[in-house]
């Protein structure tokens, strides 16, 4: 735990500078991967109707994969797509040797089964992390690929020197994108920074919790993913905690996470800024889980 305290400047925790470092050392890898195998990793990404903040992100992806040597394909397929379409894009995908992780960008139009197109793509190329195989991996403490936000709170923790082991946890939210997975990833007795980063006593919060504020009050780190605007006030938050905050809402005075930043920076030892804290983590991890599935697949 950072040794700071309510009385001094919080440290701001600059997901963008440690995702740029993190980045070089993919490059170096990639590089070096392609220098011994002559091939190249290939992300496909998938993209169902017009959606603006999934355009976004998928030109962030884009751009990310070039950045690092990585290859990218993208499936553009109109609104009216159907489970059937989408389900035949995805096979073609995992039997094309060249692709090594395919992502299916969310949410998927009303009617899609978005259950069955995740079911679908193989999970040895599931870079998200969402297949049921990966998932369940998961849960045992013996992961082939971290989900990638979560696997993005936790290099952050790492690289700035907050340890989670022995403390107390909070997540809001309990989404199968970043609750559950965090929560199973902290709780752990090991993690992919050893023990220091698992180990950690955690606690789930949901639209369901009694006496909400008392519990966030109780975690040495709090983990916000919600989806709520500025949810996470001053008065839930223990004096002195680390608070990651994952959210991303679009506002007209801009974008803001779930936590009221601001309101915050007096009480806690660091805080994640929107934006710039854990979205381009999000990104950067997706890169390194397709040189990791290269790895897998291509017998590295």
């Amino acid at each position: 735990m950072s040794s700071l305290n309510a009385h001094t400047r919080p440290l701001i925790l600059d997901g963008k500078a440690i995702g740029n470092q993190i980045q070089k050392e993919i490059k170096q890898q990639v590089d070096e991967f392609i220098f011994r195998t002559k091939r190249q990793p290939t992300l496909a990404v998938v993209l169902v109707g017009g959606d603006p903040a999934s355009q976004v992100y998928v030109a962030h992806k884009e751009k990310g994969c070039a950045k690092v040597g990585l290859a990218s394909q993208r499936h553009f397929l109109p609104e009216a797509t159907t489970t059937g379409e989408l389900l035949a894009l995805v096979q073609q995908l995992n039997a094309d040797p060249a692709v090594t992780g395919i992502l299916v960008q969310l949410p998927l139009p009303k009617q899609i089964d978005g259950t069955a197109v995740l079911d679908a793509i193989d999970w040895r190329k599931d870079v998200d992390a969402f297949h049921p195989t990966n998932v369940g991996l998961l849960s045992q403490g013996r992961p082939r690929f971290l989900p990638c936000t979560p696997f993005g709170i936790l290099q952050v923790l790492y690289r700035s020197g907050i340890k989670v082991a022995g403390k107390r946890v909070v997540v809001i939210g309990r989404s199968d994108i970043v609750g559950k997975p965090i929560a199973a990833m902290l709780v752990q007795r090991t993690g992919p920074f050893g023990p220091d980063f698992a180990n950690a006593t955690v606690t789930i919060c949901h639209s369901q919790t009694p006496q909400l504020e008392e519990v966030t009050r109780s975690g040495d780190i709090l983990i916000a993913a919600i989806g709520q605007p500025k949810f996470v006030t001053a008065e839930m938050v223990k004096p002195g905690a680390v608070v990651i905050d994952v959210g991303i809402n679009r506002l007209e005075s801009g974008l803001v996470g779930d936590v009221d930043y601001d309101g915050l920076l007096p009480t806690v030892s660091a805080i994640t800024p929107v934006p710039g804290g854990i979205g381009p983590l999000t990104v950067t991890m997706l890169l390194h889980n397709t040189l990791l599935a290269a790895r897998l697949q291509w017998g590295e």
